[in-house]
């Protein structure tokens, strides 16, 4: 059979993305796979060094911190240069960065100040990573595979999410160098994958650099209700049902479980979230994408009121399955739906101040309901967090009907 000229340029096209999904696969894999073992490495090692609690909240907030100072440079930055290019050096840098570490380690000159600092530098590595690759995934897929490149991403995500503690916990116990070693290695190879990726259409023009144009992004946000109304029910959402932050107070005085069922609690959500993004990725969602968005929101909900009420461990773990699953159809939709209708000249600050979202709201949730369980106890917090997320359900629903009649996720 011969192919017409037409033929042979979409299966070729069709080849090119397929292998472009495979190395972006394979680079977003390897590189939250070494940066989650890394960080339990770190912060077993420099507990290791002070015996302070208070210097693993210092871990955090050198993570946390990056992100919040360089969301428009973030942005700026992914909209104006290669994006592969970006998520090279990225690597690069974080591939450094720790074997720098392993190597201070090895000749005993490690110090905590001295992985704050190097917690910091991966934390702005990450800064500009996580939107820059995130802004990419359009351009080298195409619309029509989006969803399934969100959702199979997703997957992967999650599963380095459950493996990658572990496997930092399991090579620090063969030896306290090999973690840092391993995610070098890892990050290196996240790097060769991502500079092996081949656009599917030329960048966009991209505007000079000017103070309206750094914050275009949040102009765009605010002036498209549908980009609006995900971003922020996210924001609202996960803001009110942090419930899990709660979890070992669930597993000493409300389950009598120990630290075997706070393991199995914290993997739940994760779990549930990783057995839907494969379900998602098989069956993509064809229709009436807003309506369920704010149905898994609303289950997201209903699970967290259902498990703040639990005094069985066995229903507590399928409730926060649940949560995990419902979730990550929030996501995939939100991601999406995110991705095509932002311009892809705008994708880059867009996707930066999403993700300064997505973390502002995981710290001040897990301080809400810290805050509310102080006061009111963890049950209460827990029902709380889950209809006040039911609330805000309503009132977007209301506040958003564009958003709700969102029917697919292709681009058609």
């Amino acid at each position: 059979m011969i192919l017409s000229e037409t033929d042979a340029t979409m299966q070729g096209k069709h080849v090119l993305q397929n292998r472009n999904y495979r190395l972006f696969l394979t680079s977003r894999t390897c590189s939250s796979l070494g940066f989650q073992s890394l960080t339990v490495a770190l912060g077993w090692m420099i507990y290791d060094l002070t015996g302070s609690a208070w210097m693993l909240g210092w871990v955090g907030f050198c993570q946390f911190l990056p992100m919040l100072l360089l969301t428009f440079v973030v942005g700026t930055v992914a909209d104006r240069y290669d994006r592969r290019r970006i998520g090279l050096i990225c690597q690069w840098v974080q591939a450094v960065t720790v074997l720098t570490l392993g190597t201070l380690a090895w000749h005993g000159l490690l110090t905590a100040p001295g992985i704050l600092a190097a917690v910091a530098v991966l934390g702005a590595a990450q800064a500009f990573e996580r939107p820059t690759m995130a802004s990419l995934v359009p351009g080298i897929v195409g619309p029509a595979m989006l969803q399934r490149a969100i959702a199979t991403s997703t997957s992967f995500m999650q599963t380095a999410l459950i493996v990658g503690p572990s496997l930092g916990g399991i090579l620090y116990g063969v030896d306290r160098l090999v973690p840092f070693f391993t995610s070098a290695v890892l990050f290196l190879a996240a790097g060769i994958a991502v500079s092996r990726i081949r656009l599917i259409a030329p960048p966009a023009a991209r505007a000079p650099v000017t103070l309206a144009t750094v914050f275009a992004g949040v102009a765009f946000i605010r002036q498209t209700p549908a980009v609006l109304g995900m971003i922020s029910l996210d924001l609202f959402a996960v803001l009110l049902g942090g419930a899990t932050a709660l979890l070992p107070i669930y597993a000493s005085d409300i389950l009598d479980g120990g630290p075997f069922a706070l393991g199995l609690l914290r993997a739940a959500p994760a779990i549930g979230a990783l057995l839907m993004s494969f379900y998602v990725a098989r069956h993509p969602i064809r229709r009436g994408a807003g309506k369920k968005m704010f149905a898994a929101v609303a289950v997201f909900g209903l699970a967290t009121i259902v498990f703040a009420l639990s005094t069985n461990i066995t229903l507590s773990i399928l409730a926060l399955l649940v949560v995990g699953a419902s979730d990550n159809i929030s996501v995939v939709v939100r991601s999406s739906l995110v991705q095509l209708m932002t311009p892809d000249e705008m994708r880059g600050r867009v996707n930066a101040v999403n993700s300064l979202f997505i973390g502002t709201s995981n710290q001040l949730g897990e301080f809400e309901s810290g805050m509310v369980a102080g006061a009111l106890g963890p049950v209460a917090a827990g029902v709380i967090g889950g209809v006040g997320t039911l609330a805000v359900v309503a009132l977007w629903m209301a506040a958003f009907p564009t958003l709700r009649r969102i029917e697919r996720l292709d681009g058609t």
